[in-house]
């Protein structure tokens, strides 16, 4: 979720050739070696990965943490002392100990053209259960001209399970929604701190900048529906993916779900409550 986009609109085209070969590397590995080893423990992963940006890390969850990532406090892999999150990892490895240790958090701070690389280190790991949160860093551009095209956003995503799909071929697939980041402007956009914070970082002007009319946050919402839409109708399209139905979407965040560090990712608190969200629409809800 950080507002600096890592690749442009005009990186897409050469970034296709990278996805096809490493789809076609990670394709040739499994026929030479076979799938992944090891089975599930009584039904759950003996080992998964997230995919993802900015959030996944848990940046910025603390005062502690400004400007740097905090995985240990991540909603997907954390193992934070305490319990403070009880992640997805930590979850499974109460009723299930051989996960310990096997967690791979890929997630960067990027958009959905950084996935593809991500899922062949999940196959690399031969993870038994993958999550997917990407996209927000693809609304959050400089401007609402400037964010990631809808055909880009599902080129890339496509090639992601693809990748996964063909490498791990048994693991299960959850594919979480872009969360309303109109929702989340919402919040604070009485904030006069906030409002200073966004202006000095630039932080996702396509939705934040003060000089956005109603029209423009309106052009960056529908944009993130539509990034929705694809993570749904692809999702669709393959046995091992579940999609979270746009609960993440549909979350109404509070103000303490909120970083104090820069009023935009989420707090430790907002870490935990989107785990808990995630989890209830989940493989296990009821673990």
């Amino acid at each position: 979720m950080l507002s600096r986009r890592s690749v442009r609109e005009s990186s897409y085209r050469s970034s296709g050739r990278r996805w096809l070969r490493t789809a076609v590397v990670v394709t040739v590995a499994v026929l030479w070696n076979g799938p992944p080893a090891g089975a599930v423990t009584d039904g759950l992963p003996d080992s998964m990965a997230a995919i993802g940006d900015s959030i996944t890390q848990a940046a910025n969850s603390d005062l502690l943490h400004a400007g740097a990532s905090n995985p240990a406090q991540s909603w997907s892999t954390g193992d934070s002392p305490g319990d403070t999150v009880t992640s997805h990892y930590e979850r499974i490895l109460a009723r299930n100990s051989r996960l310990a240790g096997r967690a791979l958090n890929s997630s960067v701070s990027g958009v959905m053209s950084d996935a593809p690389a991500q899922a062949a280190a999940a196959v690399s790991q031969g993870a038994q259960y993958v999550t997917v949160l990407m996209g927000t860093n693809d609304v959050c551009a400089s401007s609402k001209d400037t964010m990631t095209s809808v055909t880009a956003y599902e080129s890339a995503f496509r090639v992601t399970m693809g990748i996964l799909t063909t490498g791990l071929p048994a693991a299960r697939i959850y594919v979480l929604s872009v969360p309303d980041v109109y929702q989340l402007w919402s919040l604070s956009r009485h904030n006069v701190v906030a409002q200073l914070t966004w202006a000095y970082f630039k932080i996702c002007p396509s939705m934040l900048a003060w000089s956005n009319t109603e029209g423009d946050r309106q052009v960056a919402r529908a944009r993130n529906i539509e990034f929705n839409r694809v993570l749904r109708q692809v999702c669709s399209e393959f046995a091992q993916c579940r999609y979270d139905g746009d609960r993440v979407f549909q979350y109404q965040f509070t103000p303490a779900d909120v970083s104090l560090v820069d009023f935009f990712h989420l707090s430790t608190a907002g870490q935990r409550d989107l785990a808990e969200v995630t989890w209830r629409q989940g493989y296990w809800p009821d673990l």
